[in-house]
């Protein structure tokens, strides 16, 4: 167990199956969290499990892909917290929709949650984010390989991975290293339906022959934080069971 009580995690889309457990995980470290959702009620109960003393964690109602909710809630983390010293992006939609009946409103709200809602945050942190710091994009298999009836999704995945080597470069002068995770499938809400309606399918293309947990995504996201991946930048770890190479 690493100790991280002397950091801040800004974790956006915090209700979802797998920032859950990264919030989780790093609460354990000790770390104070600043997390955000669309969902603040359920958020605010969440971490009130998390912290039940209170003062650890900062909920912030946001919708990523409006930049003035996530100043406002940048802005929060450093008045409360001092500022930040990890940001992982966590906030997504999966809509499936086959190309040819997909809309321009389908393509833009998938694109402003999953692609500008990492720009976002990637771009707001940087007053607040510490030497040192790290981010972490939630990016996907999709990104890579792209998806069947997702090419929204895998379209803005992609772009996510465009980014976090971009940003790699950049932000290195600073002493910050910025790098992804490419979960498969993972037994999440999220993906529910893909797996009813293709997860035998899916399962056996994955040479481990099982879905992944939110908690085995976690645990890299975890490590790409830590000092442990200190000469670790602009890199994408695929957490998916060895799906991508079958």
């Amino acid at each position: 167990m690493l100790d991280l009580n002397d950091k801040v995690l800004v974790l956006s889309g915090a209700n979802g199956g797998i920032p859950r457990a990264i919030a989780r995980v790093f609460r354990d470290c000790g770390a104070k969290l600043a997390l955000s959702d669309l969902d603040a009620e359920a958020l605010q109960a969440f971490a009130d499990d998390l912290d039940p003393g209170g003062g650890c964690v900062l909920v912030d109602k946001v919708d990523v892909s409006k930049r003035t909710d996530v100043d406002a809630a940048i802005a929060n983390c450093q008045a409360t917290f001092g500022g930040a010293d990890y940001l992982v992006t966590g906030a997504g939609i999966y809509l499936e929709k086959a190309f040819d009946e997909m809309s321009p409103e389908d393509w833009s709200c998938t694109i402003a949650v999953n692609l500008d809602g990492a720009f976002h945050f990637c771009s707001a942190v940087q007053p607040i984010l510490r030497d040192g710091g790290a981010i972490v994009n939630i990016a996907s298999v999709a990104g890579h390989r792209g998806s069947l009836r997702h090419a929204h999704y895998g379209a803005a995945k992609g772009g996510v991975l465009g980014l976090t080597r971009s940003l790699a470069q950049e932000l290195a002068e600073r002493n910050v290293r910025v790098n992804a995770v490419s979960p498969g499938i993972i037994d999440t809400v999220m993906v529910e339906h893909t797996i009813a309606t293709r997860g035998n399918e899916l399962i056996s293309a994955t040479p481990l022959k099982r879905l992944g947990t939110a908690a085995e995504v976690a645990s890299v996201v975890l490590f790409l934080c830590s000092d442990m991946a200190s000469f670790v930048t602009g890199e994408s770890i695929a957490v998916n069971g060895g799906l991508y190479i079958s």
